[in-house]
């Protein structure tokens, strides 16, 4: 679950919908400056899939220990320190599903939901707030998932449908900071981040460079993006959120029912040059 704040509650985003956010963002992704990613279908598939696993999660909202829906939430931008709230175990066997339902039907889309949470996990981790058992279930975690990657990269390799440029390490590479920078955005969304940001990596151009792309708030979900990476001057989307009021809650139970209750919104996100 993704969290926004509103004056009288909170609006909850499913991790599947923030996904294909951020998938509709790699859609529109390409102009005369930006390269779109090849294979299309694949890559685009990643992408929008890569919370797939989250579905049953979202499906039980829980609280943190101060009352709070448990999610992601504007003061884990750029880190992820939410361990002491967590279920470990159980976080990681979702975010393992999360790569392996897709994955097994699209190994190419599954490599990239793999690296994105490994970078996650390694990169982004804050360590100091996982017990040491907790380590021990990470770094067991991250050795598997490492191993799958290379059998994923075997699969990739052997697959007659891929050129040798989309089979190509670079490429690759490539498709997993887009899906990262996709993602980046979806989440400074759904959490209608007010600070100055980027996109994470540097992101590849038709000329073979690579460049950082800056992101600018005007308003509340309305974002200036520059250099700009998209063929249209602006573009506007919608995603579903769930609005619960009430800042804490005494118990799950009074959160699920909350959010079950609530019903499906469309909330907009404006990208302007």
């Amino acid at each position: 679950m993704l969290r926004m704040e509103s004056e009288t509650g909170w609006w909850l985003i499913r991790h599947p919908d923030h996904a294909q956010l951020a998938g509709a963002f790699a859609e529109a992704w390409g102009n005369a400056q930006f390269r779109k990613p090849e294979p299309r279908a694949r890559v685009l598939r990643g992408i929008a899939c890569h919370d797939d696993g989250w579905a049953l999660r979202d499906a039980h909202p829980s609280i943190t220990r101060q009352g709070k829906p448990s999610a992601f939430s504007i003061e884990l931008v750029g880190k992820y320190s939410a361990f002491e709230e967590i279920d470990l175990e159980d976080y990681l066997a979702v975010r393992d599903r999360a790569v392996r339902i897709i994955a097994e039907r699209d190994p190419y889309a599954g490599l990239l939901i793999s690296m994105h949470t490994y970078n996650l996990l390694t990169a982004h981790a804050d360590r100091s707030t996982i017990a040491p058992e907790g380590l021990l279930l990470l770094d067991a975690f991250l050795a598997r998932q490492r191993d799958y990657q290379q059998e994923l990269l075997a699969s990739i390799a052997a697959d007659p449908s891929l050129s040798p440029l989309e089979k190509d390490e670079q490429t690759i590479l490539e498709h997993f900071r887009l899906l990262q920078a996709c993602d980046n955005l979806s989440l400074l969304t759904c959490v209608a981040y007010a600070a100055p940001a980027h996109l994470l990596h540097p992101l590849p151009l038709n000329t073979g460079d690579t460049t950082e792309v800056q992101v600018h708030p005007v308003a509340p979900r309305h974002f200036r993006l520059a250099p700009w990476p998209f063929a249209e001057p602006e573009l506007r989307f919608t995603f579903p959120a769930r609005h619960v009021e009430g800042k804490t809650f005494p118990a799950s139970s009074h959160l699920e029912a909350a959010f079950h209750a609530a019903p499906i919104e469309s909330l907009t996100v404006t990208l302007s040059a």
